[in-house]
């Protein structure tokens, strides 16, 4: 595999998923910076080259392009310790890796965007009469990764894989949001554990 091209806004979780997959596989990558604020994904020559979507992450290898965060990182985890060899267990793994970008990443992250990047002055009444509903929610998906954490220290095994890595990236900087995790014991101490993971990096890395 590779070299690989993380074409990125280095502070997105999406984009941090990429970069911490690799770090815990060794796998080395060129990181190109786009300002997503700038309109920098929305050029003619990004669209026509990168992604025709105008959304960042994207994996380049060579002359093929994979945009899509969860996919970058299970096509550069394919066949390693952080998929599981089960096929229930593998499957188990995308479930929660679907949740996250479905019911996680819509809520947690598009909060901490608006309230970190734009601030919340500067929303849209369209935006603005999201809020309650994004809250409801986000509080909703942390409230169900702290009860399956109860009795488990990883989301699928006995030991980090792509779930719990898909997961960590937007929740770690919830507070970015608004979020206090105070009240999800759990998932703070599951945080620590991915956290203390010998080749773990930071999303400011």
């Amino acid at each position: 595999m590779g070299p690989f091209v993380l074409h990125e806004y280095a502070r997105s979780g999406n984009c941090y998923k990429i970069r911490l997959t690799a770090a815990h596989l060794g796998i080395p990558l060129e990181r190109r910076e786009y300002d997503i604020l700038k309109g920098e994904t929305r050029t003619a020559q990004f669209l026509g080259e990168v992604s025709a979507n105008g959304r960042i992450p994207v994996l380049q290898t060579g002359d093929d392009f994979l945009p899509e965060s969860n996919a970058a990182i299970f096509y550069l985890a394919y066949g390693s310790h952080l998929i599981p060899a089960d096929r229930f267990e593998q499957a188990d793994m995308l479930r929660w890796m679907f949740w996250e970008q479905y019911n996680h990443e819509p809520n947690v992250a598009t909060l901490r965007f608006w309230k970190a990047f734009i601030g919340f002055d500067n929303l849209t009444d369209l935006q603005r009469a999201q809020l309650p509903g994004k809250i409801a929610a986000s509080e909703a998906a942390l409230a169900l990764m702290d009860e399956h954490l109860e009795s488990r220290a990883w989301f699928v095994l006995d030991r980090l894989t792509l779930a719990d890595i898909a997961l960590y990236a937007y929740t770690h900087v919830a507070g970015e949001g608004g979020f206090d995790l105070q009240p999800y014991p759990n998932v703070r101490a599951w945080l620590a554990r991915v956290a203390a993971q010998p080749r773990h990096i930071a999303i400011t890395d």
